[in-house]
């Protein structure tokens, strides 16, 4: 579920992205410890004025879920 790679995503976009990405997981308990992670993650980078920081950390986030997503995908 990565989205286009290159695309320049939004905060908000990310946001409702990696949400999505938790109903993957396999039990309920890590989709919602991942939902605390990705709001608080995105609460504590809410002030970020710097465009190129704020897309760093979007590219980051979209690495990381599709790491996640595929660590836990072979575990099933």
């Amino acid at each position: 579920m990565l989205p286009l790679v290159g695309a320049e995503l939004k905060p908000v976009q990310l946001y409702r992205h990696l949400l999505r990405c938790c109903r993957q997981l396999p039990t309920e308990a890590m989709q919602k410890h991942y939902r605390h992670a990705i709001r608080q993650g995105y609460t504590s980078h809410a002030d970020e004025d710097d465009q190129e920081r704020v897309q760093m950390i979007v590219q980051r986030a979209v690495v990381d879920a599709d790491w996640i997503l595929t660590k836990y995908s072979k575990n099933k």
